[in-house]
């Protein structure tokens, strides 16, 4: 048996369409069920249809302007507190050290 490297799960940002390790994007998914809702997902296991943004200020802010996530995930509309969500999400991923796009 060969030790082959550990593949790293890709994800492309709705925004600007790069792509980028799964780890690096937050994710917002849609709830399965007759109540489909808008969630940002913060440990990325959540069940449901996911959607993925860079953690920069300007793919989130187009994003939500766009309407993004609802295209998306097939939603009509996103929560108001979800870009405030996000926002949080990426100002906390820089100061962390997370590689952000």
């Amino acid at each position: 048996m060969t030790n082959q490297p550990r593949r790293v799960p890709l994800r492309t940002c709705v925004v600007c369409r790069q792509t980028s390790d799964k780890r690096q994007l937050l994710r917002v998914i849609r709830t399965a069920g007759d109540v489909r809702e808008i969630k940002f997902d913060r440990s990325g296991k959540a069940n449901g249809r996911g959607a993925y943004v860079c953690a920069s200020q300007e793919c989130i802010e187009k994003a939500i302007k766009q309407k993004r996530f609802e295209r998306s995930l097939n939603v009509a509309a996103a929560p108001e507190t979800l870009g405030t969500e996000l926002r949080e999400a990426a100002e906390h991923a820089v100061s962390a050290g997370v590689n952000a796009l």
